[in-house]
């Protein structure tokens, strides 16, 4: 790919504040390289002031509750014989001093394929329950998408698994009270090859500073701001600092605009040479609903906002109270851009949806005003509600053309991540995972 972007470091770490490339190049939704290459807050306010320091915001920071990593093995596999609890649940709470052992969700699911091995990468935020207040971002790999290794404690060097990143350490920074993942880009240019590309996470961060929350029964009541980091293998990050005093890559809007409340699940699609553009979800104070808005990049560190694009549906649907967490891609098929996001009920119930685009700026249309996917019946792992979509396009015409990862809520609050395979290439008819056809 050609175009001046970012010159490949010695360590990603050093790289400073002020990276800021003319151009970039992201590798297109159809590129598959080989990396083997070694429920809903409102906020309302703002995070302090940064002082004037040229301190780099590296991380790797890991929790004094977890001394040791812990390697799990693989889940149980699934089959057609699965009960109707665990139907659809690839992956479970970690056990019991995991740094994921709390609460587990936000899965953002790559597929990566070489001539020789199929290779996924499942980033998801977890929590402990020896440090119960913080959101940290781990990661899983898989060889089929389904059956997951994981760690207990930070990655190591010498294994690809466990926690990669954690809350900043900077009392002045956005993300100092947990972290969540939204999205995973790999950008390559004529000075970093593909088979050794950068990595870049798009993050929402929690700030100290309180807020009201609509949901009284939401845990998180903390203002969110999205977020940057870099990687060079996908497990060991460095914080690039946005243009917000607090390193945040966007600040809310001002009084009276549509997102003055807060920033959350930055999701960002490459549309073409000098134009990205990041999807995200704030609550419409004016409207009382829950919202998507976008905004455009030339260089994915720099964003000028267009407004919100997509809101509430019908009055008595399942989204009346408005759509977050958006999960944003484009078909490979016919080019449209396809949105699967998280609708709330007026009753608060999570189901999940899908919109679609023909340019992904205007007109955005529901495939239908169901839901793709609700919660389970009384007795399913899932019961309490489905939401933080991540929407897989799978190859060729076969039987499950898309793939839906999600998190699922069941009694007592406890969290997993479930997965639903769509019936052939329709996008309105998703199941449970049940398991392989032989």
């Amino acid at each position: 790919m050609e175009g001046s972007a970012l010159s490949r470091p010695t360590n990603l770490t050093t790289l400073t504040s002020k990276c800021h490339p003319q151009f970039l190049n992201f590798t297109s939704p159809t590129t598959f390289l080989n990396p083997t290459n070694k429920p809903i807050p409102l906020f309302l306010t703002h995070c302090s002031t940064k002082p004037s320091t040229n301190k780099q915001t590296t991380t790797n920071e890991n929790p004094s509750s977890i001394p040791n990593p812990v390697v799990q093995s693989k889940p149980t596999t699934l089959s057609s014989s699965s009960s109707s609890f665990s139907r659809g649940l690839i992956f479970d709470l970690g056990p019991k001093n995991s740094w994921d052992s709390l609460e587990i969700g936000s899965p953002v699911v790559k597929r990566y394929i070489s001539d020789d091995e199929e290779r996924w990468y499942m980033w998801y935020h977890g929590r402990s329950t020896e440090n119960p207040n913080f959101d940290s971002i781990g990661l899983a790999v898989s060889s089929n998408g389904v059956h997951w290794d994981r760690g207990g404690g930070a990655v190591e060097p010498n294994s690809d698994v466990g926690l990669v990143m954690s809350s900043s350490k900077d009392w002045w920074a956005f993300d100092t009270h947990g972290i969540r993942p939204s999205e995973v880009v790999i950008m390559s240019s004529t000075k970093v090859r593909a088979n050794s590309a950068v990595y870049w996470l798009y993050y929402t961060g929690f700030c100290s500073e309180k807020i009201d929350s609509l949901d009284k029964n939401e845990r998180i009541n903390l203002k969110s701001l999205p977020g940057l980091a870099m990687s060079q293998d996908g497990r060991h990050w460095a914080r690039i600092e946005g243009e917000h005093h607090s390193g945040a890559l966007l600040d809310v809007g001002s009084n009276g605009e549509w997102d003055s409340s807060f920033i959350a699940s930055p999701q960002v699609v490459f549309h073409g040479r000098g134009d990205l553009r990041m999807f995200y979800h704030s609550f419409d104070v004016e409207n009382g609903q829950f919202a998507v808005g976008i905004a455009r990049s030339r260089d994915g560190m720099r964003w000028v906002k267009l407004g919100k694009i997509l809101s509430s549906g019908d009055k008595v649907g399942f989204d009346e109270f408005g759509i977050v967490n958006p999960c944003v891609m484009r078909n490979r098929k016919d080019g449209k851009y396809v949105m699967v996001y998280e609708g709330v009920g007026a009753n608060g119930k999570r189901s999940i949806g899908i919109a679609v685009s023909s340019d992904g700026l205007k007109d955005w249309k529901r495939v239908d005003y169901n839901p793709v996917l609700e919660q389970s019946e009384d007795c399913g792992w899932d019961s309490e509600g489905v939401g933080m979509p991540c929407l897989v396009e799978m190859d060729g015409d076969t039987e499950d053309c898309w793939r839906l990862y999600y998190t699922g809520i069941g009694k007592e609050g406890r969290s997993g991540i479930g997965l639903a395979v769509s019936k052939g290439s329709e996008l309105k008819n998703f199941e449970r995972w049940v398991g392989f056809h032989l």
